[in-house]
C-alpha cells in the first residue's frame, strides 16, 4: 500500500524554538597548531603562542620582551663560545643576563668561579634552584641588579649573551673596568657586531667602531642563527671578541668623544664644510668661552686673587668679546683656529668615513694645540 502522505502544515515560532533547542550543537573547530622545531615553539613549551602574546614560556618562566629575553637553546653555539673563551682554571668569569642558567653551568665547569649578575628575580630563583646542593653552586656568585647600576667585581673575562637593548653602554662600562680584565665574549646582534668591527671606507663605519676601536681590538668570532634562541629574535646574532689595550690610550676620552661625534654627524662631508658651518663655530667659541673662563678662574685661585683671574691671561677680557651672531669677536677668532688647523693637518678635504684611529688622534691634538677644546660638544 502507498503511504498517505501528511498535510504540510507552516509551524509556529514557539514550535521552530522548541525543536532547534533539542538538535545538539555543532562542535567548534578544532586547530591543531604546529609546534616549532625545537619541541617548544615559539612559547618555549607546550601550544605556540600568538604573535601578539608579550611572554613566552620556558620552564614556568614567562620570557619578557622588555628585558630582552632570548634564551640560548643550541648547545652546540654554547660548546663554540667556551671553546673561544680558553677559560683557565683559575679565571674569575662574569656572566650577565644568565637566565636559567644554560651557558653558566659550561662556564662552571672550566672557571674558578663565575659571578653572574641578572635583572629579572624570577630568573634568579630559577638557577638557583637548579643549582641547589651542587658542587657547581658554591662557585657561582649570584648578583641580583641591574648591570648597568650595580659596581662590577673584579673578573679575568666576560662570556655572557647580553641584553640587545644596552649592547653599546654596556661594552663602554665593561672598557672602563677599573680592573682590567683579558677580554669579553659577548653575544651581540649581527648589525651592531659589523659596526663594532667596521674599517674605515666601510658603510657601517661609525662613531661606535672608533670608539671602541681606540679602546679596544675587536675581533668577529662567528655568527649565530636566530633560531639558536627561545623565543627566537627577529634578527641573527654574532659572538664578537673584545680585547682592551693594556695599557689604555694616554687619550681624554670625553675630548676624544665630543671630537669624533662632531665629525660623525656628517660623515660622508669633508671635515672643511663640516667645522666651517656656522652653528658648529659657534659651539666651539662658547666651548672656548666656557674654558677660558675655568682656566682664569683656577689661576686666579691658585694666585690667591679672586678678581685677578677674570681680568687678566687666559682667563680675561677675550671671551666676554663674543657675540651672540655676526662674524667679530671670538666667533671670528675660532674660525681663524679651524682653518688653521685643517692646513696643518691637511684635512680639509678629507671625509670622516675615511679616517683612520691615527689621523682622528692628529686631529684632537692640532685642535688642543691652538686651544680649541670639544669636552661638552
Amino acid at each position: 500500500r502507498e503511504p498517505r502522505s501528511l498535510p504540510f502544515r507552516s509551524l509556529s515560532r514557539s514550535e521552530l524554538a522548541h525543536s532547534a533547542a533539542l538538535v545538539p550543537p555543532m562542535p567548534k573547530e578544532i586547530k591543531v597548531k604546529r609546534r616549532g622545531g625545537d619541541g617548544g615553539g615559539a612559547a618555549g613549551g607546550g601550544a605556540a603562542a600568538s604573535s601578539s602574546a608579550p611572554y613566552h614560556r620556558h620552564v614556568g618562566v614567562q620570557l619578557q620582551h622588555s628585558l630582552g629575553q632570548h634564551l640560548l637553546k643550541n648547545p652546540l653555539v654554547t660548546a663554540a663560545m667556551i671553546e673561544k673563551a680558553s677559560i683557565k682554571s683559575t679565571d674569575v668569569v662574569l656572566e650577565i643576563g644568565p637566565g636559567t642558567g644554560n651557558l653558566t653551568l659550561k662556564l662552571l665547569e672550566a672557571a674558578k668561579k663565575v659571578v653572574a649578575v641578572e635583572h629579572d628575580g624570577r630568573m634568579v630563583v630559577e638557577l638557583q634552584k637548579r643549582l641547589h646542593g651542587t658542587a657547581e653552586g658554591r662557585r657561582l656568585q649570584l648578583i641580583h641588579a641591574d648591570v648597568m647600576k650595580v659596581e662590577l667585581p673584579f673578573f679575568n673575562l666576560c662570556v655572557a649573551n647580553i641584553p640587545y637593548q644596552i649592547s653599546s653602554p654596556l661594552v663602554f662600562k665593561l672598557l672602563a673596568h677599573p680592573q682590567r680584565f683579558r677580554c669579553a665574549l659577548l653575544m651581540v646582534q649581527r648589525e651592531f657586531a659589523q659596526r663594532l668591527c667596521a674599517k674605515p671606507g666601510d658603510e657601517l663605519y661609525c662613531r661606535l667602531s672608533v670608539n671602541t676601536q681606540l679602546l679596544a681590538k675587536v675581533d668577529h668570532l662567528m655568527k649565530v642563527s636566530k633560531n639558536s634562541f627561545r623565543p627566537p629574535p627577529k634578527v641573527d646574532s654574532s659572538v664578537v671578541r673584545i680585547e682592551p689595550r693594556n695599557p689604555p690610550p694616554p687619550v681624554d676620552f670625553v675630548e676624544w668623544d665630543g671630537l669624533v661625534r662632531l665629525c660623525f654627524n656628517r660623515k660622508n662631508k669633508t671635515l672643511g664644510a663640516v667645522f666651517r658651518q656656522k652653528p658648529l663655530l659657534q659651539l666651539l667659541a662658547d666651548n672656548l668661552k666656557t674654558h677660558r673662563a675655568l682656566v682664569g678662574a683656577m689661576a686666579g685661585g691658585m694666585a690667591g686673587g679672586g678678581g685677578e683671574g677674570s681680568s687678566g691671561g687666559d682667563g680675561g677680557a677675550a671671551p666676554m668679546e663674543t657675540g651672540g651672531g655676526g662674524g667679530g669677536g671670538l666667533l671670528a677668532e675660532v674660525g681663524e683656529l679651524v682653518e688653521q688647523v685643517l692646513e696643518e693637518t691637511g684635512f680639509a678635504e678629507e671625509r670622516t668615513a675615511k679616517l683612520d684611529q691615527d689621523d682622528f688622534l692628529r686631529l684632537l691634538a692640532a685642535f688642543n694645540a691652538v686651544g680649541i677644546h670639544f669636552a661638552g660638544c
